[in-house]
């Protein structure tokens, strides 16, 4: 395999080929026959710590996405089964891999800027309180004479 085979998720965010493995398992789900005899399914394993085509500040978020899939020692674990091929399996697998390092190169979006509501959204606001107010207390008991 060759550095063409790298995949550039992002600018400056790659990963390289030589960072995954891969191994093939039996898989559950479709196959008939096929399933108890063939290792369709896909164990990509990607070592994020090590990983020099990913940057120190995106290793963090990359952690939190994949929640259980990563390892204490950093590896990012993803299991593909869902096609009864392991050709496809892989392809699934690398894509989810892209897809998840890819989500955590976004940047994250800015914080919330706290907002007033403006002095005549105020008033109206009064306004429409004192109104209904006075509707309900219109609405007390008829006294009869």
């Amino acid at each position: 395999m060759s550095a063409s085979d790298d995949i550039e998720v992002a600018p400056g965010v790659i990963i390289a080929d030589a960072d995954l493995e891969e191994n093939f398992i039996r898989a559950s789900g479709p196959g008939g026959q096929n399933v108890n005899k063939v290792a369709t399914a896909v164990q990509l394993r990607f070592d994020a710590h090590n990983a020099a085509g990913i940057p120190d500040h995106i290793k963090p978020r990359l952690y939190r996405l994949a929640g259980q899939r990563a390892t204490k020692d950093g590896i990012v674990i993803i299991e593909a089964s869902r096609f009864r091929t392991q050709e496809r399996n892989r392809e699934d697998a690398r894509a989810r891999l892209v897809a998840l390092v890819a989500r955590a190169a976004e940047p994250p979006p800015p914080p919330r800027k706290k907002t007033k509501p403006s002095k005549g959204a105020v008033e109206r606001r009064l306004k429409a309180k004192a109104g209904r107010s006075t509707v309900k207390k219109l609405r007390g008991r008829v006294e009869r004479d």
